[in-house]
């Protein structure tokens, strides 16, 4: 019988719990700006790491990954730098991405994930 599910989990190293609540906040966003296949994507990374799954790591790098590309796709470093909005942007995609392929979460998800 598998426990129980959970939406953030305490005992995770710290990386892994700030991506956590970064995937949550971006899938709020993506829903406000009507993005529902984006707002799953980030949704369901971060309840899969919550529970300490090995696709939710997965995906949770594929969206950040997708989210910074997304952004510099086909613009120039300094077009997105003037824009305030992509400023914060770059800012929340670089973070995502460098939690989760920091080396502690990445080690944690090699030894916990199922």
């Amino acid at each position: 019988m598998a426990g129980p599910q959970r939406f953030f989990d305490p005992s995770q190293p710290q990386t892994l719990q700030i991506a956590t609540i970064l995937l949550y906040i971006q899938g709020v966003f993506a829903f406000l700006g009507l993005s529902l296949l984006f707002a799953a994507g980030y949704g369901g990374a971060g309840f899969g790491i919550a529970n300490g799954k090995k696709w939710g790591y997965a995906l949770a790098v594929v969206m950040a990954a997708l989210q910074l590309l997304s952004i510099v796709a086909g613009q120039s470093l300094t077009t997105v730098l003037r824009s305030p909005n992509g400023t914060v942007e770059l800012m929340f995609a670089i973070a995502l991405l460098a939690l989760v392929l920091h080396p502690q979460s990445r080690e944690y998800q090699k030894i916990w994930f199922s």
